[in-house]
């Protein structure tokens, strides 16, 4: 199964939309898992995670037997269409075609509700909401089915931080950097992750921290670094190293 190592660049994306896209709210909530096994997937419901909230049983039933048979029969198996739908969405994702790639991912959920592959794709997507809570249950889902999923847990512990900016819960700041740790602690090379890290090192003032892991993380993605938050991190404390002025 292929690795997708898009995902913790795009949370950080996700993080920073526009109002509009974040007010984009879910209806997650508006159908349980308890709810009767009759189902049904809308317009609106096909291009949200989980299919706006159903079981894997539900969402199957609703999609029907014939559908899915008839795309059962380009694969192997199961398991095979849902990495084929996985890696579609994941493209999709990444030319920002958000509803496209959501379609996909939970057809690869459908498919295989083992493969943790779409719950982090998906968990992605739902960080487009104004609370990082979907987001960080979809991840948790992921990270239950590959405990080492160096960018799921990068990803949640960008999730714990931006909820920890919303609640300002200690407790929320020591799981984001729990899980940051243990991202970088499986690829040391996640630039991301350390891009987070600093941003803890700054809530803590702890500056000089904060500028190794700016470093850290430059050396492995320029791409990764936030010059906003390096002008704030200046403002308390000149670069060290003497690269950003």
């Amino acid at each position: 199964m292929k690795n997708f190592l898009i995902p913790c660049a795009l949370l950080l994306t996700f993080l920073a939309a526009t109002p509009a896209q974040a007010q984009r709210k879910s209806k997650s909530k508006s159908k349980s898992k308890t709810e009767s096994a009759a189902a049904t997937i809308t317009a609106d419901s096909r291009v949200q995670p989980l299919f706006g909230g159903l079981s894997a049983t539900q969402a199957e039933q609703a999609l029907g037997a014939t559908y899915l048979g008839n795309i059962q029969k380009s694969f192997a198996s199961r398991a095979e269409a849902s990495d084929f739908f996985t890696t579609k969405g994941f493209e999709y994702l990444n030319e920002g075609q958000v509803d496209t790639a959501t379609y996909r991912l939970n057809l690869a959920w459908v498919l295989n509700p083992k493969n943790p592959l779409p719950y982090r794709g998906l968990g992605v997507i739902a960080s487009q909401q104004p609370t990082p809570d979907a987001s960080i249950d979809l991840l948790n889902q992921a990270l239950a089915l590959a405990p080492n999923d160096n960018q799921a847990l990068g990803d949640l512990g960008s999730l714990y931080l931006m909820r920890y900016e919303q609640t300002k819960k200690k407790k929320d700041l020591t799981t984001s950097t729990e899980f940051l740790n243990k991202a970088l602690a499986a690829d040391s090379t996640n630039a991301a992750a350390w891009q987070q890290l600093a941003r803890i090192y700054y809530i803590q003032e702890d500056y000089a921290k904060a500028w190794n892991a700016v470093h850290q993380g430059q050396k492995y993605s320029v791409a990764s670094i936030d010059f906003n938050f390096i002008s704030e991190l200046i403002a308390k404390q000149p670069d060290p190293q003497g690269t950003f002025k």
